[in-house]
């Protein structure tokens, strides 16, 4: 497909957790020779034992940050997607991940918070009662306070950030550390 695109000199984003993003690194610098593509590499956690629990079939968070060196090295414009970002689970790493993002070569930077649609908010709960039971109830009522009371709400302007206070104070985390890494303006 990238070949493709590249013969064809049509754009493309794209959004990743995978290592594999690296194995067609060629092509992807010469679409960025020609200001073709641009790569946000998706990291939820730098504790790699709890990236294996959330996402056990995703590049570990270290092999992220390489892959954002490799691309950043490589001449394509790469960014830092912190995804999904969940309360009391993974919120406490959105500065750690933004700074060791932007040391690995990521120039832009973005957040969206947990998105529980249709059967993965059972999926969800199941998760938080195995491997954090202790605030299961903690994270599911924050979600909700940003969500209207509801696990999910699907609002085009309200899905990925949420509402409320919790969804400010993570908003306004993001925004304070991104200026002070000197992440273009959000």
């Amino acid at each position: 497909c990238l070949q493709v695109l590249l013969e064809t000199r049509h754009p493309v984003s794209i959004v990743t957790k995978s290592a594999k993003i690296t194995d067609d690194i060629d092509l992807l610098a010469e679409l960025a020779q020609h200001q073709l593509v641009s790569v946000m590499v998706s990291v939820t956690t730098l504790d790699n034992g709890l990236s294996a629990k959330l996402e056990p079939r995703a590049a570990a968070p270290h092999t992220r940050l390489k892959n954002i060196a490799a691309l950043h090295d490589a001449g394509v414009p790469v960014g830092v997607l912190v995804a999904p970002v969940i309360p009391m689970v993974t919120d406490a790493d959105l500065e750690h991940i933004l700074e060791a993002a932007h040391a690995a070569g990521a120039r832009s930077a973005g957040y969206v918070l947990l998105r529980l649609p249709n059967e993965l908010k059972t999926v969800w709960r199941e998760w938080l009662q195995l491997h954090v039971p202790d605030r299961a109830a903690h994270v599911m009522s924050l979600m909700q306070q940003m969500r209207g009371g509801k696990d999910y709400d699907s609002r085009f302007g309200s899905r990925m950030r949420g509402e409320g206070v919790f969804a400010q104070l993570i908003e306004t985390r993001f925004r304070k550390a991104a200026a002070r890494l000197g992440f273009p303006g959000l």
